[in-house]
């Protein structure tokens, strides 16, 4: 277990071509008057050592005054995000979110942080799946991800299966207040919409 108060860098993984939202940056879409990647970076300042934006888009994060990290793999999706994170981690342990998660919840970060101990990562299981990208990864798992990047194997999942995984049941995510908001993601125009959501100018 990560002692409380142990550092952890918080990465928000901004690295996806919003094709499903046509083409607009939802990590600057706006819920609740906040940019959804504003208020992450925010939150994460209060529970984290070191924030980092895994991004391959550095200047539409200029102004938020943030550690932005590229992909070494570009092209190759979330996990090249992940990949470059823990390189740039200063500390053992990494949380990862998306940049559409808008209801994150710093209980719900804590209750995973305080699930480490010899496993390479912490996922959730969630709807009856898993969700590897609001998780923990050990830098300690780095040589398995380069080699599957390496090898073309770009699915987070893939690598899953030959990680040291603490998969956290979704009835222990449901009795954890805040679960379900943390957990949502907004992919599309009406799933933005549904937890009213707007595209307002980038900061």
């Amino acid at each position: 277990m990560i002692a409380p108060g142990a550092p952890v860098a918080g990465v928000v993984l901004a690295g996806g071509r919003a094709s499903r939202m046509g083409g607009r940056d939802k990590a600057f879409a706006a819920v609740e008057g906040e940019p959804i990647a504003v208020r992450a970076v925010r939150i994460f300042r209060s529970l984290f050592a070191q924030v980092l934006v895994s991004t391959n888009r550095p200047e539409r994060f200029a102004g938020l005054d943030v550690q932005t990290v590229a992909d070494q793999f570009p092209g190759c999706g979330p996990l090249a995000g992940i990949h470059a994170a823990l390189l740039a981690s200063r500390y053992p342990h990494v949380f990862v979110a998306a940049c559409d998660m808008p209801g994150l919840d710093p209980e719900v970060i804590r209750f995973l942080l305080g699930r480490v101990g010899s496993a390479e990562a912490v996922v959730p299981c969630w709807d009856g799946d898993v969700e590897p990208l609001h998780a923990v990864y050990a830098v300690g798992a780095l040589r398995e991800i380069e080699a599957h990047l390496r090898a073309g194997q770009n699915a987070v999942r893939d690598v899953l299966r030959r990680l040291r995984v603490d998969y956290v049941s979704e009835a222990e995510m449901r009795a954890v207040r805040g679960a379900a908001r943390s957990l949502t993601n907004v992919n599309t125009p009406e799933e933005l919409a549904a937890v009213g959501g707007r595209f307002d100018d980038a900061p």
